[in-house]
């Protein structure tokens, strides 16, 4: 029987280690009270601990039993895509404004599918800002504009 070792799971398992650990090494700068009544530092405390076990049963699995993982090509067109999408929301929310955002990030994360047809893509962004819409502006009631400075109406 072969004993096979995986890099990925170790190295994934080691980074869910260590964040759980920074979370875990974080929160205990705050108070963290009683499981009846949580301080500010209780809910990190848990979390991170529960990423760090995570994380070393997944070490565990990948030198225990891993598994050969073959890459195919990397997709890079739907990597720079995907990229550009969340650089124009983070850079034009407050110019554009809301729905222009949202409908251009939406399109522009559709059309990083190589399987997804231009008139597919115009009305998954369509939905997704109307559903945006109605989440974030009616019912959390967030407080962005619609259209933002760079509209001239």
């Amino acid at each position: 029987m072969e004993n096979r070792r995986s890099f990925a799971d170790v190295l994934a398992g080691a980074i869910f280690v260590a964040i759980g650990m920074g979370f875990v090494a974080g929160s205990l700068q705050y108070e963290l009270g009683t499981p009846l009544r949580m301080g500010p530092g209780y809910f990190p405390l848990l979390a991170g601990g529960v990423l760090a076990v995570l994380g070393l049963a997944i070490v565990v699995k990948g030198l225990v039993a891993g598994e050969l993982i073959s890459f195919g090509t990397i997709p890079w067109r739907s990597v720079v895509t995907i990229v550009a999408a969340l650089l124009f929301f983070g850079l034009t929310i407050r110019g554009l404004g809301f729905v222009p955002t949202v409908a251009v990030t939406a399109l522009l994360t559709a059309l990083a599918s190589y399987r997804i047809r231009l008139l597919t893509a115009v009305a998954v962004a369509a939905g997704l800002t109307v559903l945006s819409w109605l989440i974030f502006i009616i019912g959390l009631q967030l407080r962005l504009p619609l259209f933002g400075d760079w509209f001239p109406f």
